[in-house]
């Protein structure tokens, strides 16, 4: 133990003086390039970003301390510091002499004190086990069942079964998760702790007992060495039947002195220097021995298990069928693979499961992240073509007369903006054609796309045809209803609303209306999609917060016309990559205007000890007749989580708090009818605190509210948050929004304070994408993102860029893909699994 700690000891004194010399030759290089700068510019004394080059060298040399410089030295730089405070006044041959003098002494400093250069490590020699290859070529094939593969049996092949991998090609498109990376072959001196790497070191000694703490627990220690320093591997082994002395001497002579071993593994660092616990082990003949391990010095994949599926095990049956990965056909041809730089389809599989290297790796995922999304774009473009081809009716729009869509807008008290302008007129010119338009409109919370819609049904009318307005919830279904009736009864226009709670009497009534004509406009919810429904003449579909619908869903409605029109609409704001991905198949629309008078939300974070201030700022906005929202996650209290339900501070603030204001309750388990008598009275104002979940976050518009408290805002994510703020400030009041942060986590809070600086919602759903990923988002299963196995939509979209680009190429010359037949079965077979997996909108 004494000689090992003298080791540590040693090992930590040598460190520590290296550390000392990177100090004194950084300072050393950047006082050097100052003098060398001010020379250069004839010296002037010059200007820097914040002080004159003398005060500079004057204080950089009075505040560097450094316990290698002699008292010789620090005398001779005291005298430097107090020559440069003369510098401005000295004349120019003073000033020239005393730069030279300071060079030659920085310099003479930087020769005395130099890091000698490590050597690099050693080089492995690895087996690449290809001896085998061919043997396994000629007795399987790419589509040979699991149970063939050697060493597979029916237990296996269960497991197998459990992660959907039944064939060969299954398990070779059963791609990594993730990897540890080892090879990066290092000197014990440059070890990094928290880094995984690999040295090749000679054993200095061994030594083995069993934990004084735990005799289930025995240790074999092994101390190494190279040229550049020591440290120390420690193998743990957990049992009783380990602590046997004859065991652990066992262990000991399998790793004799003087003898030479290949170490993969995690590096640790502690107060006694830095070690290896557990990590694999190879003895080596000598140096340049060939490496047997298919681990140590590897990039070493991880794969998704299920019970009874060891990592290890895995990786071998993996690794004894990658050669039939050269089996596999490419779609694209060798010029198109060498215009975009692609590996070719059979060596990306071998790379991502086995990779030579890192570079090697990051080509692999190149190629098979642009499969993925070429087989999307392709199928998204096809869609596209095949419903061009269709014909649609012409909303023919007579410019001649003033139509409803005139009328409507000068009854508005406010004149459309610019960018509303813009996308109306994007639409109205996609309808005027006989192809069913397709089209996206995005745009941020109030930004007036229900006006757009509403002109675009107008159009559809008084072209003599229907519309429909279909939305996620009955709430926003009632809001949108709500809106229209304050406009089309004034254009003798008909409308009604159909929803799961419309009574018998009415349903009947309304789908009379429809499939005679005599009803023009129909809002509703999933309702519209049932079989009864009936149109006479269906022109226009508009559908609100679109990625809540699957696609099954919004084809049901379009089918029930003749190749209607579609507009789709959406509050979450998409950046250009998700928008590709999940909306290839629709143009694009943004308003990115809000209408004048809408004032900025202000908006506050609190931590959850300060959530009595903003029941204060509730109190003083209810006293000067506003209304407030109070927003929480969960409806009821939960025995897993420990959060604030809706019930709970409703009771608390309807019965202390705010015992003397009107509070009301709105959640998501109320029935369709008390959810709509609740949003009434909050409306006329019966109620003037809403304690509610996310039921208010689309839908909810009353003008009056100028205060929204979301409590434990840490729970939602940004683009989320930024949809419920957008239900205060609809009015011309100065509205505010606070969040409470429950999780007191740095992280936590520097998420939120994105919120209180940003008001964009493209820049929020941005970030949010980012930390959250799309999935989340969209918020929602039908969000119709496909199961990507290696793609990322917000680290790789220069590839679907190109992917994209691709695709257009190859519909373009081959639109029904006759010439590409292997790459018309593999997109056939990639729709037919996304199909089965998710509904892609």
């Amino acid at each position: 133990m004494v000689e090992q700690y003298k080791d540590r000891k040693k090992q930590n004194s040598l460190e520590l003086r290296d550390q000392q010399i990177n100090a004194l030759n950084n300072w050393v290089r950047l006082l050097q390039k100052a003098l060398t700068v001010e020379a250069e510019n004839g010296f002037k004394n010059i200007h820097g970003r914040a002080e004159h080059f003398n005060s500079f060298l004057s204080r950089e040399i009075k505040e560097f301390k450094s316990p290698l410089l002699s008292n010789e030295i620090d005398k001779k730089l005291t005298l430097f510091a107090k020559s440069f405070d003369d510098y401005p006044t000295s004349d120019l041959p003073i000033k020239r002499r005393l730069i030279i003098d300071a060079r030659q002494l920085l310099y003479r400093l930087s020769k005395e004190y130099q890091i000698k250069d490590i050597p690099s490590p050693p080089k492995l020699r690895m087996s690449d086990s290809q001896s085998t290859a061919n043997d396994i070529r000629q007795h399987l094939r790419i589509d040979s069942p699991l149970g063939e593969v050697k060493g597979v049996g029916t237990k296996m092949c269960e497991c197998f079964a459990a992660l959907n991998l039944f064939v060969i090609k299954d398990l070779l498109f059963h791609y990594p998760r993730d990897y540890v990376d080892y090879s990066s072959l290092k000197r014990i001196f440059s070890l990094v702790p928290g880094e995984t790497t690999t040295i090749i070191a000679t054993i200095r000694r061994s030594n083995s007992y069993t934990s004084p703490r735990n005799q289930n627990l025995s240790i074999l220690e092994l101390h190494l060495e190279d040229m550049t320093g020591r440290i120390k591997i420690s193998k743990f082994f957990i049992g009783r039947r380990f602590s046997k002395r004859s065991f652990l001497k066992k262990q000991e002579s399998l790793y004799p002195k003087g003898t030479i071993v290949a170490v993969s593994g995690l590096v640790k660092g502690n107060s006694y220097g830095k070690s290896f616990n557990d990590p694999l082990i190879e003895v080596l003949e000598h140096k340049q021995a060939l490496l047997k391990s298919q681990t140590i010095g590897r990039i070493l994949p991880i794969y998704q298990l299920t019970d009874g599926l060891k990592a290890d095990r895995l990786r071998q049956i993996v690794h004894s069928v990658i050669p039939l990965a050269l089996d596999l056909e490419d779609p694209l041809p060798v010029n198109t693979r060498e215009s975009l730089s692609l590996l070719d389809k059979g060596e990306a599989i071998k790379q991502i499961h086995r990779p030579r290297n890192q570079e090697y790796l990051k080509k692999a995922k190149r190629r098979l992240v642009f499969d993925e999304f070429l087989f999307l774009q392709l199928g998204l473009l096809k869609r596209r073509l095949e419903l061009g081809k269709c014909k649609a009716p012409s909303l023919f729009i007579n410019k001649e007369r003033e139509g409803f869509t005139e009328q409507f807008l000068k009854l508005l008290p406010f004149a459309l903006t610019n960018s509303q302008q813009q996308v109306l007129t994007q639409i109205e010119s996609d309808i005027a054609m006989s192809k069913p338009m397709s089209r996206l409109v995005q745009g941020d919370v109030g930004c007036g796309k229900t006006v757009v819609a509403i002109a675009a049904l107008l159009r559809a009318v008084e072209s003599g045809w229907q519309g429909a307005f279909m939305a996620p919830t009955e709430v926003l279904a009632q809001q949108h209803y709500l809106t229209l009736c304050k406009w089309l009864p004034q254009l003798h226009v008909t409308v009604e609303l159909l929803t799961g709670s419309t009574a018998a009497k009415e349903r009947k009534r309304i789908f009379a209306d429809l499939s005679n004509g005599n009803l023009k406009i129909i809002v509703g919810t999933h309702a519209l999609i049932e079989e009864s429904v009936s149109f006479r003449r269906l022109g226009l579909v508009v559908v609100d917060e679109q990625h809540r619908f699957g696609v099954n869903q919004r084809n049901l409605l379009l089918n029930k016309g003749l190749h209607p029109h579609l507009l789709t609409m959406t509050a979450t704001p998409i950046p250009r990559t998700l928008a590709l991905s999940i909306h290839g198949d629709l143009d694009v629309s943004q308003i990115n205007e809000l209408p004048p008078g809408r004032t900025p939300i202000e908006t506050q974070l609190m931590p959850s000890s300060e959530r009595y201030q903003a029941y204060e700022a509730i109190k003083e906005q209810l006293d000067i007749g506003s209304q407030a929202y109070v927003v929480l996650p969960l409806v009821d209290e939960s025995e897993k989580l420990e959060l604030r339900s809706a019930i709970d501070v409703y009771h608390e603030l309807s019965s202390e708090i705010l015992s003397e204001y009107k509070v009301g309750l709105l959640h998501g388990r109320m029935h369709s009818s008390e959810k709509k008598g609740i949003i009434n009275k909050f409306v006329n104002k019966e109620i003037e605190v809403l304690v509610s979940t996310t039921v208010v976050e689309v839908g909810v518009d009353v003008p009056e509210a100028t205060m929204m408290v979301i409590d434990h805002a840490d729970r939602f994510g940004l683009a989320q948050l930024h949809q419920l703020r957008g239900r205060v400030g609809r009015g011309t009041k100065d509205s505010k929004c606070i969040l409470i942060d429950t999780a007191k986590s740095l992280a936590s809070k520097n998420r939120l304070e994105v919120l209180v600086n940003s008001h964009d919602g493209f820049e929020i759903s941005e970030i949010d994408l980012r930390l959250r990923g799309p999935g989340q988002v969209l918020g929602t299963r039908q969000s119709g993102l496909p199961d990507f196995a290696l793609a990322n939509l917000v680290n790789d979209e220069t590839i679907l860029e190109s992917a994209r680009e691709e695709a257009e190429k190859i519909l373009k010359s081959d639109p029904d893909l006759i010439q590409n037949k292997l790459l018309k079965i593999m997109l056939d077979d990639y729709w037919n699994r996304l199909v089965t997996k998710t509904q892609l909108n």
